[in-house]
């Protein structure tokens, strides 16, 4: 499951976003893996509208979704890194998500008690107590490494030689993955400025089809009070509340979109008459690989892969007609999914 953090300093409107994807919270069921959630956290579904048509076709009724953690992480303000607010309540949380939403405030509001819209500056606290989290854990690092040196370790010399490298970077106000070194090694390291991230900045409703010139991207732009009155309302209400504002698509579901897309990852099915479902894998994933996040037997064991299209299996009408034109592949152990493909797995038990 994708799990993004949610981030930003206080009155930037992040507890208001959070807030509607707690409403859009998916319920707990057996379908996911999971049996608790934290007060914190809101799994929320990937929307995707092949998951319906896809439905209609193989004839069920039980649709299963994507899902996407949010984790609402709290208390980051300049000192933070020192332990200010939540300090490293704040810090444990963040070291275990795929990508950081940075939301920024881009609005003016006189009820908030912040003079001055700055997104620029806004950033640029953040990065710095980032930063200095990471340099105080590559020097614990090194402590270790160098220990590791004199005991003649396998790659020691080496893995010092890249926190040595990492912490003059960090030192001088970079974040880890602006510092040229063995990315491999780097990526061994609990470092938070490795985690990609995407700049949610906040506006007020009428900039929302504007972009913000921060120079930093990727960017999606939202109104956080926007996404909460979206998500009190019923499908086909969002679908013309949208329309109205000359949008496609919720905040949210740009947020998804471009979590995937800076993560590189992509969605295949699984349809029959017992579920339509959807399944997440890195862009490039050979088929045995795609089929163990379903199970891993069914990577332990794979020997085919019947594959076809999101659209061709909707244009035949089904599996069999499919099969009557030919359309359904074989595929082997050296198949790449690509986005959109749907399938049955063979495989020995």
């Amino acid at each position: 499951m994708l799990k993004v953090g949610i981030v930003g300093l206080p009155n930037v409107g992040k507890s208001t976003l959070f807030n509607a994807l707690l409403k859009k919270q998916v319920a707990q069921s057996a379908n996911y893996p999971f049996t608790t959630i934290e007060p914190n956290i809101g799994v929320v579904e990937v929307p995707d509208e092949r998951l319906g048509r896809l439905a209609a076709v193989v004839k069920t009724e039980k649709i299963v979704p994507a899902v996407v953690e949010f984790v609402d992480i709290a208390g980051l303000v300049k000192g933070a890194a020192t332990g200010e607010g939540l300090g490293n309540q704040f810090l444990s949380h963040i070291r275990e998500v795929d990508a950081l939403a940075h939301v920024v405030r881009a609005f003016v509001d006189p009820n908030v008690a912040v003079s001055g819209v700055d997104p620029k500056s806004d950033i640029e606290t953040i990065n710095t107590e980032l930063a200095l989290a990471d340099l105080e854990t590559v020097e614990k690092v090194i402590f270790s490494a160098e220990k590791d040196l004199k005991a003649k370790e396998k790659d020691a010399e080496k893995k010092l030689s890249v926190l040595k490298k990492l912490k003059e970077g960090l030192e001088q106000g970079k974040l880890a993955k602006e510092v040229e070194v063995d990315e491999e090694l780097a990526a061994e390291l609990p470092l938070i400025t490795l985690k990609p991230v995407i700049y949610v900045f906040n506006v007020a409703e009428g900039a929302l089809k504007k972009e913000v010139a921060s120079g930093f991207s990727p960017e999606v732009v939202i109104c956080a009070k926007v996404e909460e009155e979206l998500s009190e309302l019923t499908k086909p209400e969002q679908k013309d509340y949208l329309a109205e504002l000359g949008l496609r698509q919720s905040g949210l579901e740009r947020l998804i979109a471009e979590s995937y897309k800076l993560l590189g990852l992509s969605t295949y099915f699984t349809a029959g008459e017992k579920e339509v479902r959807a399944w997440t894998v890195t862009v490039g994933t050979k088929a045995p690989q795609a089929a163990g996040v379903i199970h891993t037997d069914f990577e332990k064991g794979f020997i085919k892969a019947e594959v076809i299209t999101f659209e061709k299996l909707v244009e035949a009408g089904g599996w069999q007609q499919a099969r009557d034109k030919g359309w359904v592949r074989l595929e082997g152990r050296d198949y790449i999914f690509q986005d959109g493909d749907t399938t049955i797995f063979k495989f020995n038990t």
